[in-house]
């Protein structure tokens, strides 16, 4: 995501009190959209104009909100006054409510920046469906085309990769647009790859330019456990990269994320809703980049 809003019901909150408390729910939401590096985090403040004192409320609820962001080494772009029922500050600005006098939420997003594709890392591509040739004569390449979309880098013809898992190195004969038009094709576009000899390659394998990060069965990660059950250590869980599911065996548990307090405690296992910090071995390697590089090589469901 380029941006995310969290929502904050000011009839929830002791509005009149300058030093409020927030609600977990806001905390957790918050650092979730941190912890996965969405660049625009936006507050907007909505039921407003069901207290009695809206001027004072937002302040109150403005500061809190920013006192947190400060704490918890958050950046947010702005903090807005709403009124979803009435429509202040939605669509159209209200200038002077709650005396704010910013755009409104819509204007807002509307200037907000697009995420850049992942160009400058070395070439990745997970590997989504393989199509194969029925009537194909020519012997000078595979017949096989991989689909897919560039996760970082770009591709073009003559440019040599190796498959992972497998470890195989071959060279790229062709590549395809999303409408099969002969084509270099950058990060963030789909692709379809022919390579110039018959290699085993299937959904879920990637490939990788050879200056791509060393795979490992060995990482360590922050996550956000939204099961039912609590992530325990010892345990081995199924992990999503790519396309490519692999067993993941939780080593420890190194901490657990107090929302509250933001302070880091020590635990042996997640339960719903946390976020916490975890060691894994791999049943089968992965090549991954810290998440702050790459979004996408940087992240396991």
């Amino acid at each position: 995501a380029d941006a995310a809003v969290v929502l904050v019901d000011a009839t929830k909150l002791q509005w009149q009190d300058a030093g409020l408390s927030l609600l977990p729910q806001t905390r957790r939401h918050t650092l979730l959209a941190n912890l996965l590096r969405v660049p625009s985090i936006v507050f907007a403040v909505n039921k407003l104009d069901a207290v009695d004192d809206p001027t004072l409320a937002f302040a109150h609820i403005r500061a809190a909100l920013a006192q947190f962001a400060q704490a918890a080494g958050v950046s947010v772009r702005a903090t807005i006054p709403v009124s979803a029922l009435k429509g202040h500050n939605v669509a159209r600005n209200e200038p002077g409510w709650c005396g704010y006098e910013g755009p409104s939420l819509l204007q807002l997003l509307e200037t907000l920046d697009v995420t850049a594709a992942e160009r400058g890392e070395a070439f990745a591509f997970p590997v989504q469906w393989v199509e194969k040739f029925h009537d194909s004569a020519d012997t000078s390449q595979g017949r096989r085309v991989f689909w897919g979309r560039v996760a970082t880098g770009g591709v073009k013809p003559g440019q040599q990769v190796k498959v992972l898992p497998s470890g195989q190195v071959a060279t790229v004969a062709q590549v395809l647009d999303h409408v099969r038009r002969p084509a270099d094709v950058p990060a963030g576009h789909s692709a379809g790859i022919v390579l110039d000899r018959e290699v085993d390659v299937s959904r879920g394998d990637w490939l990788l330019a050879p200056e791509a990060p060393e795979a490992s069965r060995e990482i360590s990660a922050t996550i956000a456990w939204l099961d039912d059950e609590p992530l325990v250590a010892g345990r081995v869980y199924w992990a999503l990269h790519g396309h490519r599911w692999v067993k993941a065996k939780v080593k420890r548990v190194v901490h657990r994320l107090d929302v509250n307090t933001l302070a880091e405690a020590d635990a042996t296992q997640l339960e719903p809703n946390a976020i916490g910090h975890v060691e894994l071995a791999l049943q089968e390697p992965l090549a991954t980049l810290p998440y702050a590089r790459s979004r996408i090589l940087g992240s396991l469901v």
